[in-house]
């Protein structure tokens, strides 16, 4: 704030600019929709509003600054008079206020910056719009301008979204998504400091058009129109809001940043009670009012995305070009700008040391058996009235290696369990859930299932009760299977136009080989999950959904001799013998190779590097290679991170990591990165990888490695979830009670000869997959000058096989005259 530009130079400038045309790549122009967001905002906003473009700008705006233009910028807002610091953890308000004195205090404050209010947009008629976008489902969204943040309107018209779009008794998703007209359906009411939009968004399925889509949205308006607001769904809104407010103040982080919203937004930092306040009195005559003020008959924004080359599927054609006529320039907030130096009693080049890292100790914990197999450990977690309930079940994905032709029934057997019950619809539970404040969740991963269950305590007796009818009780209902798997088999297709995806689906197949069961993705693939009927999903659950294998974490305001009698239920789950498949053989790497999967005029290409390397172990060599590695590319400071994106300005981010679980787990080095320099990062990849492994770690890498691992440990177990994880780890993996104490030992005590031969022994350059997923056209010709053998795959990970041309058939040479012979030949024909 106060040193900044004695450190710019130009060259950082550009740099930074790179790598913010490395995020922007990144999250819209090679995002599936990603352009929406400022095609809504150029058409809604007048020219020249401060909303009128996304904040990531545009390349043509970046490309145009220089130094200098950022320098101002920071002179005029970068203030301590524009700034508010919110401190919150194990400290005193007098130390703060101290030590906020002494860093803060010199610096000289900046130009007066005053709140800013504009009047909402008015639309005198609905403005089409509309952009071609390499996706497979189209997009319509439709857009009315309404009130800013904390404006008494904000919240009666989050509720009048809720009802439209908002859950699965939303009419949204009962006239579009669950009847099968739509992949998504949804409403939302997003509010920032200057202005607010009430936004429908629907992804057509395969049959119905945009046009049919727009109808749809109006008649949803109009369904509201005709039945109101309901009891149930004043209640829902504020029993669901007043428990996401607890939820968010079970961190130092949630704690600290509500307060310094208020504070910046508001001028109250203690605003969350008039939040509360506004959301428990809001009327159904409130909601009619903000519909009919805002939405009925009024004109809206309405988007059309459409895939590349199909312009025709469009709502409606265009009507509307950004008008810069009325745009008046607002008066120059720039000039004479001057920066004063501050002037300090202390020498600010000394950067104070960080402290001793925290002593990180287990929460006391207890641990009961059941029966029936269900092994249960719970922790006394008082800070909010809530309880968390995690049960992890052995399996998943996995379990389909039994049968891999039917791959994705794990994960399409949870999406049948969060759907209706034997008494109840899936509409009732979740009706019955937020007028609760509580969640209950199935899923399903590569080696485990899992229920997540969330609940105030005053609920917890109802909530375990609707759990008990989702979990023992399912109905497996033909309709509920029929429309999920169809949009299964539409979500494995869509696939296609995600190069994020598709990069971590094909890395997958190569690290684990063809047969597999890992090597296929969570999901399934198009041809097994067709193959999946009602019958094999009530099968799969009869045969692994099982206490045998099940995990139980209890973390929450409640005593084991409160909790584990309203959970009796669970004593009548009847446990099956689950016999996990045998490991497959994985694949190995003989040499480094280099694999393209084309993914055409891809903006960036995204880079996966690595080798299967080892399974979990806590206190091993798992845990120690993860140390060794943070200095590579574990932390935003690594070597890979500052070489590609702070040096070369090649990405946005760039790391590396060891993920393993009880069987096995890979070293990966990833990166998106801006297509015309994909060879030129492939080789400071490897040049990092390489160097560190022949050169190792420096005296100051490990001093930091030390005390940035050391000092972060101190919040990995704040809220009850990230306890509720850390516990389950622990029945998981079988740990001692006293394996974090041993971490802390290893790290305190691990030298930089450990970890040079880790990295001798881990890193190994020459037997490591090279992946990218890209514009072929543009990015093979320099990766084939590397000196790797290039293989080019298709989308599923398969190699394409070059097609050999048949020769050309020719007639029969005519016979020579021997007369002739002589002149042809020196004319250069033969015949």
């Amino acid at each position: 704030m106060g040193f900044l530009l004695d450190a710019v130079t130009q060259k950082k400038f550009e740099v930074q600019r790179e790598t913010v045309k490395n995020e922007r790549g990144q999250s819209v122009d090679n995002q599936p929709y990603g352009k929406a967001r400022e095609t809504i905002y150029r058409t809604l906003y007048p020219y020249g509003h401060p909303y009128s473009w996304d904040v990531i700008g545009y390349l043509e705006d970046l490309n145009r600054v220089d130094v200098n233009d950022l320098k101002n910028f920071f002179l005029r807002w970068y203030g301590p008079n524009n700034a508010t610091l919110t401190v919150g953890g194990d400290v005193t308000p007098a130390q703060v206020v101290k030590l906020a004195e002494k860093y803060f205090g010199p610096i000289p404050k900046g130009p007066e910056v005053k709140n800013m209010k504009l009047p909402a947009p008015v639309l005198t008629q609905d403005r089409y719009v509309s952009y071609e976008d390499n996706i497979r489902f189209p997009l319509l969204q439709m857009v009315f301008p309404t009130v800013p943040n904390y404006h008494p309107d904000e919240v009666p018209l989050d509720l009048l979204s809720e009802i439209i779009g908002g859950g699965k008794t939303s009419i949204l998703y009962q006239n579009l998504t669950k009847a099968q007209k739509a992949v998504q359906a949804s409403a939302g009411h997003p509010c920032t400091e200057l202005a607010g939009e009430f936004t429908l968004t629907v992804l057509p399925l395969p049959g119905h058009t945009l046009a049919d889509m727009e109808k749809e949205l109006r008649n949803a308006l109009l369904e509201f129109e005709k039945k109101g607001v309901s009891d149930d769904d004043l209640e829902k809104f504020k029993s669901s809001y007043e428990a996401s407010i607890i939820n968010s103040l079970s961190s130092v982080s949630g704690k600290t940043s509500t307060l310094a919203s208020y504070q910046t937004f508001t001028g109250n930092p203690n605003y969350l009670a008039k939040q509360l306040q506004a959301h428990r009195a809001v009327t159904k005559q409130d909601v009619m009012r903000v519909y009919n003020q805002y939405i009925k008959g009024k004109k809206a924004v309405i988007l059309s995305v459409v895939p590349t080359g199909k312009p025709e599927m469009v709502a409606k054609a265009d009507n509307y070009k950004v008008d810069k006529a009325g745009y008046k320039a607002p008066a120059d907030q720039y000039a004479g700008l001057k920066y004063v130096k501050a002037k300090d009693t202390f020498d600010r080049s000394k950067k104070p040391a960080a402290g001793a890292n925290p002593t990180i100790t287990v929460p006391p914990f207890w641990k009961q058996n059941l029966a029936n197999g269900i092994k249960v450990i719970g922790t006394k977690n008082d800070e909010v009235p809530t309880v968390t309930l995690l049960f992890s079940l052995q399996g998943g994905h996995k379990l389909e290696a039994h049968d891999p032709s039917k791959a994705g029934i794990a994960s399409l057997m949870a999406s049948m369990l969060n759907e209706d019950s034997e008494k109840f619809t899936a509409e009732e539970i979740s009706t019955k859930l937020e007028k609760l404040g509580s969640s209950i969740s199935f899923g399903s991963g590569s080696d485990n299932m899992t229920v997540q269950v969330q609940s105030q305590v005053k609920n917890l007796d109802a909530t375990l009760a609707l759990l008990e009818e989702r979990m023992m009780h399912p109905r497996f209902s033909q309709d509920d299977f029929d429309r999920l798997k169809k949009q299964r088999l539409e979500a494995i297709k869509n696939q296609s136009t995600q190069p994020t995806v598709i990069a971590n689906n094909v890395y997958n197949k190569m690290l684990y080989g063809e047969g597999h069961i890992q090597a296929i993705p969570v999901i399934g693939t198009a041809k097994t999950v067709e193959s999946i009927t009602l019958d094999d999903v009530k099968q799969f659950y009869k045969n692994y959904f099982s206490p045998s294998v099940t995990n139980l974490v209890i973390v929450g305001d409640v005593e084991q001799n409160q909790i584990m009698p309203k959970l009796a239920f669970l004593n009548n789950w009847q446990p099956k013998a689950v016999t996990m498949p045998t490991e497959a053989k994985m694949a190995t790497i003989d040499k480094t190779k280099l694999f393209i999967v084309d993914k055409e005029k891809a903006a960036q290409s995204e880079i996966r590097i690595g080798y299967m390397a080892m399974p979990y172990d806590a206190t091993g060599e798992y845990y120690k290679a993860n140390l060794m590695n943070y200095v590579l590319g574990g932390a935003f400071n690594s070597r890979i991170n500052l070489n590609l994106r702070e040096e070369k300005g090649y990405t946005y981010g760039a790391g590396s990591y060891f993920a393993g679980n009880e069987s096995a787990g890979p070293y990966t080095a990833y990166a998106g990165v801006r297509s015309n320099v994909s060879d030129s990062a492939v080789v400071e990849f490897m040049k990092e990888i390489k160097r560190f492994r022949e050169e190792g770690i420096t005296d100051e890498e490990l001093a930091f490695m030390k005390s940035a691992i050391g000092q972060s440990d101190a919040r990995k177990y704040e809220t009850s979830f990230q306890k509720a994880m850390f516990l389950n780890n622990m029945l998981r993996y079988n740990l001692e009670p006293d394996y974090v104490a041993k971490q802390n030992e290893i790290l305190k005590n691990i030298t930089k000869e450990e970890i040079n031969a880790l990295a001798k022994k881990h890193l190994q350059v020459e037997k490591m997959s090279i992946m990218l997923v890209g514009d072929k056209a543009s990015i093979k010709p320099g990766l084939e000058k590397l000196g790797y053998e290039v293989v080019e795959l298709d989308p599923d990970g398969a190699p394409i096989v070059a097609k050999v041309e048949a020769p050309a058939i020719t007639a029969e040479p005519k016979k020579e005259d021997p007369k002739k012979g002589k002149k042809a030949k020196k004319e250069g024909r033969i015949f």
